[in-house]
């Protein structure tokens, strides 16, 4: 008997528990085993559910039950979550997650103790919900020197973005409705200042570069100065602005890693990903670029992920998954400082006579793209720079300030 434990019953659990149960004849075929599900572990009462009888309040009861393989940690967060992960894992049972936040923070770890205890912690759930990302990386294009990966990452920012663009919404409304369907937390916060897009892209880039990437390593800027002005302008040059996470592989060696609003090309497949979908791209030097789509949340598609990892931790019951990546520090410099990298940047800048201005801006900048829009007042100019590296982009950004306002400026794809 295969014996499972769910930790969360939540969005993400009650949802694991439901896929699981509905498809518990073929999951056990699959395994090669009978298989259920024996604890549900949350604080609050479910005296309506038709799981009423395998809930408990007491983690105990699943860490000592020497019946209990597999357990799905779906609560998230870094406290509670990072604690009982460890001591199953101490104990040898396999844990499988929706959690980027801590696997973002203590993956190298985790994954650690995972291998001395003879077990799995598996996460393919905690990046693009329901897209199969972690298992191709790990092995389908293991034969790959992996380039670059880069995507969309967050459903709600994108679902914004896609108002803003299609139905010219404000950021705000564009925000409310979002909320208002569900799709964004009353606290947006970790979305829309990109957080949860950059715990995915340090996710990747560990697997991918066999190095723990900190959150704290990638500079991360969101979508909440975004306005109407600048889709107008980036619909007229050819582009939409997406939220993109990106890491790739410098010629020395070291890791470029971002997460930003970008100026993407309307003849990239990224351009067309609109609403709550996702989409990574993955550029390997044998396969070239290869698409991943599909439902990046949810309660469903994330619980599809998690029930896949749960079913190969039970076809390999002690026996380790090659999924693992070293443990670094802030001292080891192998991810860059952005701003020594080369970019091309979109600029909004605002001034009393700002059409005057054109000659220094080229003599700063030398060929560069001024854009238009429809009505565009006579104190605003847009124009997109050559590329040139970031830091370069900002002092000469920094002298045109004293004669105009930089009302916004966003990287190009």
């Amino acid at each position: 008997m295969g014996n499972v434990a769910v930790i969360g019953y939540g969005v993400v659990g009650s949802g694991t528990v439901e896929l699981f149960m509905k498809n518990r004849e073929s999951i056990s075929k699959k395994v090669g085993m009978d298989c259920d599900i024996k604890y549900i572990l949350d604080l609050r009462d479910f005296p309506d559910s038709p799981f009423a009888d395998r809930m408990t309040k007491s983690f105990d009861d699943i860490l000592n039950d020497d019946e209990i393989e597999v357990v799905a940690e779906v609560v998230g967060g870094t406290t509670f979550a990072y604690d009982y992960t460890k001591r199953l894992l101490e104990k040898g049972k396999s844990v499988v997650t929706s959690n980027k936040a801590l696997v973002a923070a203590k993956g190298a770890e985790l994954l650690k103790i995972a291998k001395e205890h003879q077990c799995n912690y598996l996460f393919e759930a905690s990046v693009g919900g329901g897209i199969p990302i972690i298992r191709p990386l790990n092995k389908c294009l293991a034969g790959n020197e992996i380039l670059q990966i880069s995507g969309i990452l967050n459903g709600t920012t994108n679902f914004i973005l896609t108002k803003m663009i299609k139905e010219q919404m404000s950021f705000e409304d564009a925000l409310k409705m979002a909320q208002q369907l569900g799709y964004a937390e009353a606290d947006p916060t970790a979305d829309v200042e990109g957080e949860d897009a950059c715990r995915k892209i340090c996710i990747l880039g560990s697997l991918a570069y066999g190095k723990h990437i900190y959150p704290e390593m990638v500079h991360c800027s969101g979508i909440t100065r975004i306005t109407l002005d600048d889709v107008e302008y980036a619909a007229n040059a050819g582009y939409v602005i997406k939220l993109i996470g990106s890491v790739r592989k410098l010629e020395d060696g070291r890791l470029n890693a971002i997460v930003c609003p970008r100026l993407v090309a309307g003849s990239n497949l990224l351009a067309s990903v609109d609403d709550v979908y996702n989409a990574i791209s993955v550029t390997g030097d044998g396969v070239g670029d290869v698409l991943f789509y599909g439902q990046g949340a949810g309660k469903l598609p994330t619980a599809s992920a998690v029930v896949g990892d749960i079913i190969d931790c039970l076809k390999h019951h002690h026996k380790v998954l090659a999924l693992s990546w070293e443990d670094s520090s802030a001292d080891d410099k192998f991810v860059v400082n952005y701003k020594e990298t080369d970019v091309s940047m979109y600029v909004r800048i605002k001034a009393e006579d700002a059409e005057a201005l054109k000659a220094a801006i080229s003599e700063m900048f030398g060929k560069l793209m001024y854009i238009e829009r429809a009505n565009r007042p006579d104190n605003e100019i847009a124009f997109i720079t050559p590329n040139m590296k970031e830091s370069d982009i900002d002092a000469n950004l920094a002298i045109l300030s004293h004669s105009a306002e930089i009302a916004s400026k966003i990287r190009v794809y």
